[in-house]
C-alpha cells in the first residue's frame, strides 16, 4: 500500500506542477482575449481582467473586413500547402529510405542545406521570380513557396521514421507482388502514420501563421490572408489595440480548436519521433 500511496502523491504533484505551468502559458492568451474585450479607455490598463467587457472590437473587426473571404483565402492556401508537403515529402522519404534510388542521398543532402538559408535572404529573388511568372496576388504564388520551404523539414521527419521501420515488411510486400506504389500506399504510409499526423499539424500551424511572404505576395485586399489584417489596426500614429487583439484572437482560435481536437495524435507523433535512432 505504501508504494501505491507514494505513486498517487507523486502523480498529484506532477499534475499540480503541470497546472501551474499551464497557468503561466495561458496568461498571454487570456490577456489577448481580455484586451479584445476592453473599451478604448481600458485598453492600456495593466490588470489581467477589467470590467465592463464589450464586444465592440469584435464587431468592428467583422464589420471592417470580409472575414469570410479572408478566412477562405487562408484555408485554401494552408490546406493546399499541407497536401503538397505531405505528399512530396512522404514520396521522397520513401524513395530515400526504402527504395534507395540512385542519387537520392545527394538530393536529400541538397535539400537539407536549404534549412540553413534564412527566409529574409530569399524574399527579393522570390518576389522577382513570382512577378515574372505572373503569380503575384494568386494562390499558387504562396502555395508553391510555402510547400518548397516545408518539404525539407517534413522529409527529415518521415525519412527517419521509414528508416526505422522493419525492412522485413517491405520485403514481404515485394514477395507478395506489390509494386513500389502499392508498397508505399499500403505499407509505408500506415507505418509512419504518427509522423504524418505530426507533419500535417505542424505544417498547418506554420502556414496559417506565416506573415512575411503573404505581405510581399498578396497586395490586393481581396486576396489577403488573416495574418495581414492586424496591420491596419497598428501603426506609429494610429493604433486600435482593442481591435488588434480582437483580430489576433480570431486568428488564433482555429489553431487552438485544431490542437484541442488532435492533441493526442500530435503528442504521440512527437514522442515517437523523440526515440527514433
Amino acid at each position: 500500500m505504501m508504494p501505491l500511496t507514494r505513486l498517487r502523491i507523486r502523480g498529484m504533484l506532477i499534475h499540480a506542477v503541470l497546472f501551474i505551468v499551464l497557468g503561466f502559458w495561458m496568461v498571454p492568451q487570456i490577456y489577448m482575449l481580455s484586451i479584445g474585450l476592453r473599451t478604448p479607455a481600458q485598453a492600456f490598463d495593466a490588470e489581467l481582467f477589467t470590467w465592463p467587457v464589450t464586444f465592440d472590437n469584435f464587431v468592428t473587426v467583422i464589420r471592417d473586413n470580409p472575414l469570410g473571404a479572408i478566412f477562405l483565402n487562408s484555408l485554401i492556401i494552408t490546406v493546399a500547402t499541407v497536401v503538397i508537403v505531405v505528399a512530396v515529402s512522404s514520396l521522397f522519404a520513401f524513395a530515400c529510405a526504402i527504395l534507395r534510388l540512385k542519387g537520392s542521398i545527394f538530393l536529400y543532402t541538397t535539400l537539407l542545406t536549404t534549412l540553413m538559408v534564412p527566409l529574409a535572404s530569399m524574399v527579393l529573388p522570390l518576389a522577382i521570380l513570382l512577378q515574372n511568372f505572373g503569380w503575384v496576388n494568386t494562390y499558387i504564388g504562396l502555395i508553391l513557396p510555402y510547400a518548397a520551404l516545408g518539404v525539407p523539414f517534413a522529409m527529415v521527419i518521415l525519412k527517419s521514421f521509414m528508416e526505422d521501420a522493419p525492412r522485413e515488411l517491405f520485403e514481404a510486400a515485394r514477395v507478395d507482388g506489390c509494386n513500389a506504389w502499392q508498397t508505399y500506399w499500403h505499407v509505408a504510409l500506415p507505418l509512419v502514420r504518427p509522423a504524418l499526423v505530426f507533419v500535417t499539424i505542424w505544417q498547418f500551424i506554420v502556414t496559417w501563421n506565416e506573415f512575411f511572404l503573404a505581405l510581399i505576395v498578396l497586395t490586393k485586399s481581396e486576396m489577403k490572408t488573416l495574418t495581414i489584417v492586424p496591420m491596419q489596426y497598428s501603426g506609429l500614429y494610429m493604433a486600435n489595440p482593442g481591435a488588434l487583439f480582437a483580430i489576433l484572437t480570431l486568428i488564433a482560435l482555429p489553431l487552438i480548436l485544431l490542437y484541442v481536437l488532435v492533441q493526442r495524435a500530435f503528442v504521440r507523433g512527437l514522442l515517437a519521433g523523440a526515440v527514433k535512432g
